[in-house]
């Protein structure tokens, strides 16, 4: 085993380790060693070639195919340089301040999370798009809305050159997408931040991290790794884990902490979320522009967001309920096929969880709650009626019985859609907004962190990405991960002068 010293390592390149890294970049100028340790490859701009499986491939843990453990749901991270902000949509707002108050984690308040927020998404020029960059996906929703007295908004969109790919989720192949590794990346490591790909963190230790860089396979995207392949323990002054939900439960469950902090991988949420598809008469621009540019927010009165989307064929077919001819009929419908995304916003439960398996893989226990399958089957009655005011010929919708709904019988979207329809495993559902697991609050006794990401009892631990939510937040939580690990980040900068002292300088 090679050993090594660092003043400060980071584990994860996503929206919290690449926001972590540009904050303390300026102690990497001034002469401390900044290291940060990414698990998967860096991809050079030419190999973004959006390619669904190949790119799915190469971004994605598991290839985007990692399951819960019954097998019911597919939950979505990326593993490349820039983590999950490298394959998600863009898709920019500021945490709702509801939900913060609920959270209610000491010296935490909304308007530090909104001030903080507003600073990320300049700096990753966050905006609206003009009209002319929708699509009719997009435009066929918000008439559909407008019909039925619903208001839909538009996202804020990271976006800076958006050619209308709608290669979103496969890594933009324009380099218009504005995630860790086009931002905070590239400019932590001019200031002297050392990088090292494909260096998986296997364990905690105290004041290190024992790391194993593999080398690159025959035929894989990316680099080879900054270090060569091998085992490496490195003494460090000050760990930062930006693993996400699962990934920093995992290793921290992996590194046998546990016992210090019984609520370690408990509390996990993820927004779970599934396709509608409707046919349109006329062939429509779908995948063509951006592709999640608004949503309906029926979070806190219904429990469910509703947005835009468009997913290229093989998500969309193993989305579609059935088999044989009548999938590959609606399949050939494609170029008619307007697309809706319905969320659920899942609450914090102890059965919910994240454990090990006895060779350290996270392991996802997540049963759908009532109240969970209650806010999807409301989503979907909302959908289904959407997409008819917009003038759709058919939906399909895997609740419903039969699951397509003819024009003919919109009127009967309540009766067909119903919770005894939902069974679980037998409808496709996914999710990318992994959160919890190392939850913010007041001890170790009702949490992992406290408001400040320092893990209870271990000072030289902290922890600053999705895991630190309490409970779910009601939208896309890239934003408020960046808010949250500039937070950490502030905290540490506090405290070089002492981590100097103690000789890790």
């Amino acid at each position: 085993m090679i050993c090594l010293d660092a003043d400060i390592v980071i584990v994860g390149s996503g929206a919290g380790g690449g926001t972590v890294a540009r904050a303390l970049a300026p102690l990497a100028r001034d002469g401390l060693r900044v290291l940060l340790l990414e698990q998967g490859p860096r991809l050079d701009d030419h190999e973004f070639t959006g390619r669904e499986i190949e790119m799915a491939d190469a971004l994605y843990e598991d290839g985007g195919g990692f399951l819960t453990a019954d097998g019911t749901m597919t939950l979505a991270f990326g593993r490349a340089y820039g983590g999950s902000t490298v394959v998600y949509t863009g898709t920019s707002l500021v945490a709702p301040e509801r939900v913060i108050r609920t959270w209610d984690v000491p010296g935490l308040t909304h308007d530090d999370i909104a001030r903080r927020s507003r600073v990320v998404m300049d700096e990753n020029g966050v905006h609206l798009l003009e009209d002319s960059e929708l699509n009719d996906n997009n435009r066929l929703f918000v008439t559909g809305c407008a019909r039925l007295g619903l208001h839909a908004e538009q996202f804020p969109l990271n976006l800076r050159g958006c050619v209308g790919s709608s290669l979103c989720n496969l890594g933009c192949p324009n380099l218009a997408k504005q995630g860790t590794h086009r931002v905070q990346l590239p400019a932590a490591e001019q200031q002297g931040v050392e990088v090292v790909t494909r260096a998986e963190v296997v364990r905690v230790a105290e004041r290190a991290v024992v790391v194993r860089v593999r080398e690159k396979r025959p035929g894989e995207k990316g680099r080879p790794s900054e270090w060569r392949p091998g085992e490496y323990r490195i003494d460090a002054g000050t760990v930062v884990l930006c693993g996400g939900s699962i990934g920093t439960s995992a290793l921290l469950l992996r590194s046998g902490l546990r016992d210090r902090l019984p609520t370690l991988g408990r509390g996990f949420t993820c927004h779970p979320a599934h396709i509608l598809v409707a046919e349109h008469d006329r062939v429509i621009t779908n995948d063509v522009g951006h592709p999640k540019s608004y949503f309906l927010d029926r979070a806190a009165d219904e429990g469910y967001v509703l947005e835009t989307c468009m997913y290229f064929p093989f998500v969309t077919a193993k989305n579609l309920t059935g088999f044989g001819e009548p999938h590959a009929r609606l399949m050939r419908a494609f170029p008619r096929l307007q697309m809706i995304l319905v969320l659920a916003v899942d609450h914090a439960s102890d059965g919910n969880h994240i454990t090990v398996d006895r060779h350290g893989r996270p392991v996802v226990h997540y049963k759908f709650a009532r109240g969970t399958i209650a806010s999807l089957v409301r989503a979907t009655r909302t959908s289904a009626r959407i997409f008819f005011a917009a003038g759709a010929r058919r939906v399909h919708a895997p609740s419903a019985r039969p699951p397509l709904i003819e024009r003919e019988d919109a009127s009967r979207v309540d009766e067909l859609v119903s919770e005894r329809h939902f069974l679980p495993g037998t409808i496709s559902v996914s999710a990318a907004h992994l959160m919890g697991g190392c939850a913010m609050g007041r001890s170790a006794r009702d949490s992992v962190t406290d408001g400040w990401g320092r893990v209870h009892g271990i000072p030289w631990l902290r922890i600053a990405d999705s895991s630190l939510f309490p409970d779910a937040l009601e939208i896309n939580p890239y934003v408020t991960v960046m808010a949250l690990a500039d937070r950490v980040a502030e905290g540490i900068r506090a405290e070089v002068g002492t981590l100097v002292a103690a000789g890790h300088g």
